[in-house]
């Protein structure tokens, strides 16, 4: 049976806002300057996903996957990206509440 190849809908198009682990590879792509901030991925097949998944992972390795260990100006860029998406996703919906459920509020 031939499947049909999957397509990713876009970071601006996905469920929670975007709060999701495809669109924690895009947020962090764009950190690392794998990806230009307007590079939403909307059209990307699974395997271009993957390959940009293993480059994020490559970038977060030399910092022991730790934002405290990113230089400020990563830091400070993975501070700006991620809160925006937290803001979008909560007025888009989404409450966090899964994704904390292990921190103290």
């Amino acid at each position: 049976m031939a499947n049909k190849p999957k397509i990713y809908v876009g970071i601006n198009n996905e469920i929670n806002g975007g709060m999701t682990s495809i669109g924690k590879v895009i947020r962090d792509g764009w950190v690392f300057g794998l990806l230009d901030e307007s590079e939403t991925c909307e059209g990307w097949n699974l395997a271009g996903i993957d390959a940009l998944l293993q480059k994020v992972n490559t970038e977060w390795d030399k910092y022991g996957c730790m934002v405290s260990y990113l230089p400020p100006e990563l830091r400070e860029r993975h501070q700006r990206i991620h809160d925006v998406a937290i803001q979008d996703a909560k007025k888009a919906g989404w409450s966090g509440e899964h994704e904390t459920d292990d921190e103290d509020e």
